[in-house]
């Protein structure tokens, strides 16, 4: 078997197997929402792609958008880190929803702690929710560590969980999120996983699903 040390090099139908297992998360992801709403939560992944490290910004609207942001490392057999990004008006839209507050927003401090609770909670089903999809295909051993939650814009939330990522690694697995009210006209809220394996995780992970790199 090949090396695969660099997400550059993944074909489409790596991305395929990935976008898979996103959906399967999303899925799990989407009872857990719903069981916190009270009602029926839809969620997708629409897209999956490799993006260059610095071309990230342009992803959730330039680097001098503000975003909400949630960070964790990956632990286990295929060690890594993980970002959950949303735009600010699409963050508060769904908060809003979640605790039944028109008022809560995230443009200017101080923030609502009942809100930021929520919105950490959603991050830590969207970011387990997608391990364990992640974790059941591979059979590998992968635990999140305690999300951080960051309220800034995405230029400065990525150079923070960047610094030492950038040193090993030039590419990151982009994966789109959609969440909607099954029953509801209301607009989609939309998220992205920026996900990077460390360097030797590729390999790990691929192999896991029985993916020859070289095919």
């Amino acid at each position: 078997m090949g090396e695969l040390r660099d997400l550059n090099q993944l074909k489409p139908f790596h991305l395929d197997v990935l976008k898979e297992i996103g959906n399967i998360g999303a899925g799990h992801a989407a009872a857990s929402l719903s069981t916190l709403l009270r009602r029926k939560i839809d969620m997708k992944v629409p897209n999956v792609r490799v993006v260059p490290l610095q071309d990230l910004p342009d992803q959730v609207g330039g680097a001098e958008a503000e975003v909400a942001a949630i960070f964790l490392r990956i632990e286990g057999d295929a060690p890594g880190s993980m970002f959950f990004l949303s735009e600010i008006d699409q963050a508060e839209r769904l908060i809003r929803s979640l605790i039944e507050d028109e008022d809560f927003q995230l443009k200017q401090p101080p923030f609502d702690q009942i809100g930021l609770s929520a919105l950490q909670e959603v991050g830590n089903i969207l970011s387990g929710s997608y391990l364990s999809s992640l974790a059941d295909f591979t059979k590998l051993n992968l635990q999140p560590t305690v999300p951080g939650l960051s309220i800034d814009m995405v230029g400065a939330v990525l150079n923070y969980g960047l610094m030492s990522i950038s040193e090993v690694s030039d590419h990151a697995l982009v994966i789109d999120t959609h969440i909607k009210e099954a029953d509801n006209k209301s607009e989609e809220t939309s998220g992205h996983f920026f996900l990077l394996p460390d360097p030797d995780s590729f390999q790990v992970i691929f192999k896991a699903l029985g993916v020859d790199v070289d095919e």
